[in-house]
This record gives C-alpha cells, sequence and structure tokens, in this order.
C-alpha cells in the first residue's frame, strides 16, 4: 500500500521528503484529487490538510463512513491547527482503545 497526500505546495514538500509515495498539490478544488484517489485500490493513507478536508466536505465524511481504505488523516497547513476542527484519528483510536489520545491544554 501506498502513502499519498492532497495538500498545499509548502506541506507536499516536507511529505515528499519524508518519503510520501504521490503528492497532489492543489490550491483551488481538492474535489478532483480526491475522486481520483477514491477510485484507486493501491493507496493506504492518504494525509490531506484540515482546511483542503472542510472544502471536500461531505463527500469526505460520506467516503469515511463507506470505506475503511485509505485511511484519511487530516493535518495541519502552514498556518497551524485549526482550533474547531475534529481529529478524526483521535476519535477512532479512543473508539478502538478506549482511552482519549488528543493532548489537552491545563
Amino acid at each position: 500500500m501506498k502513502l499519498a497526500a492532497i495538500c498545499d505546495p509548502d506541506t507536499a514538500m516536507g511529505l515528499r521528503l519524508a518519503g510520501v509515495h504521490e503528492v497532489f498539490t492543489v490550491e483551488k478544488s481538492p474535489i478532483q484529487a480526491f475522486d481520483e484517489l477514491q477510485e484507486r485500490n493501491d493507496i493506504g493513507v492518504v494525509f490531506i490538510n484540515e482546511s483542503l478536508a472542510d472544502a471536500i466536505g461531505t463527500q469526505l465524511k460520506e467516503f469515511r463512513l463507506r470505506n475503511t481504505l485509505p485511511i484519511i488523516v487530516e493535518i495541519p497547513d502552514k498556518h497551524g491547527k485549526q482550533t474547531d476542527h475534529i481529529d478524526f484519528v483521535s476519535v477512532l483510536v479512543k473508539r478502538a482503545v478506549g482511552i482519549d489520545v488528543s493532548k489537552q491544554k491545563q
């Protein structure tokens, strides 16, 4: 299984250096790149910027409900983590293990 990403150009550079196989740099509409990745069966994990995930919206939520692969991991962009964004990986871990792994400020 391959790693893929849908992200801005700055994040793309870091992910390529980290070994992500296929990186789609998108600045306006990430829906076309997401549609292309949905059709493939060789992708195991897709990293996507939080802001681009918000732009995909309902289509991304429906995909998560219907499919187990690829795993969609939302990551912050160069501007940092969005304060109102839900971390779905932490939610999945909590559901599977029963422990909240998200870091909370004290």
